[in-house]
């Protein structure tokens, strides 16, 4: 009780402030605390206008005594259940294994609330299909072993429990799961295959960035190859897949970039926001591919249970494939 007397504040509201409803009026007073965290402070019964508990819609006039007892204090975040489709290419008792599509978030973030900013994320996709995930990643990110950026389709496995959960954990760890992408990558590169042993840290400038270019990174690994190249009215690209021994973050999308051949879409890593023809073909459209041409097509692992060996395949998502046909038919 002492500590919060210590932050006793006490408004005396003006006259022209009079006829305001109480919640808009402690908004403009209180200026280091949000509006949902007033809000809140009025559901903890936290404000008191002349010594009585008031209500957020309750009109202020002029003269009043408004105490603000301490300071709110939120429930602990988790994640909602929310019936949104999913397309589950695996499940038993102790897994699943998910083609997760392009746009959806693995999970909210840390700041996130129980608002819009935790809504539409797999996490709560598979609280309303599995109802329990195993807790070892937290409230926000139940079951959820490894990631896959918002843009990036493709598999992800999920753990049911902690037993499964713990011994996939550790499977990653070591590099125990084969684990291949396909991208489409600007520019032909010149060898039919490849690896790139780059540590990747955070770029110093662009927080949301990742690089290669600073030192006391983390070890990763990538190792592509040659698919299919194009060449045609919009330039030169190359289909690549991609295997990762390690699963750092934006780590595929960092590697391709290093090379100076960035993931098609991908314009936080320099790729071009529209896709123009050249002059020559100035009649034909521009593209834009609305997220990373990158997908995760395979993923193989013991059964973390059994041991069984478990191999899992997704096929490129209808977009991608519209997107390579429309380049391949400019071609003819």
């Amino acid at each position: 009780m002492a500590d919060d007397e210590a932050r006793l504040r006490q408004i005396s509201v003006p006259e022209e402030a009079s006829g305001q409803r109480l919640d808009l009026f402690l908004a403009q007073q209180l200026n280091e605390i949000s509006r949902a965290r007033v809000q809140l402070l009025l559901q903890q019964g936290s404000v008191l206008i002349d010594g009585k508990r008031a209500k957020a819609s309750r009109k202020v006039r002029s003269g009043e005594n408004i105490s603000v007892l301490g300071d709110p204090h939120p429930a602990p975040l988790r994640a909602l259940a929310e019936d949104i489709p999913l397309e589950i290419v695996y499940e038993d008792a102790d897994l699943a294994v998910i083609s997760k599509p392009a746009g959806m978030m693995v999970h909210a973030g840390s700041g996130a609330t129980e608002d819009a900013r935790n809504r539409g994320t797999l996490v709560n996709a598979l609280l309303h299909h599995m109802g329990e995930l195993s807790s070892s990643s937290g409230p926000l990110r139940p079951g959820i072993v490894h990631r896959l950026d918002k843009q990036t389709s493709g598999l992800i496995v999920v753990a049911k429990n902690d037993v499964a959960h713990a011994r996939l954990s550790s499977m990653f760890s070591r590099r125990q799961v084969r684990k291949l992408y396909l991208a489409l990558v600007q520019g032909n590169l010149a060898q039919e295959r490849g690896t790139v042993n780059a540590a990747i840290s955070r770029d110093s400038v662009r927080r949301t960035r990742m690089t290669t270019r600073r030192e006391g990174g983390r070890s990763a690994v990538s190792h592509w190859e040659v698919l299919r190249r194009i060449h045609g009215p919009y330039g030169s690209f190359t289909l690549v897949s991609v295997r990762i021994e390690t699963g750092r973050t934006h780590q595929i999308r960092v590697h391709m970039a290093s090379l100076g051949h960035p993931v098609v879409g991908d314009a936080l890593y320099g790729a071009a926001s529209t896709i123009a023809p050249s002059a020559a073909h100035g009649g034909l459209p521009r593209l834009v591919l609305p997220r990373n041409f990158l997908h995760a097509a395979e993923l193989e692992f013991a059964h973390p249970v059994s041991g069984d060996r478990l191999s899992m395949v997704s096929n490129l998502p209808p977009e991608l494939k519209e997107f390579m046909a429309l380049l391949a038919n400019a071609l003819k």
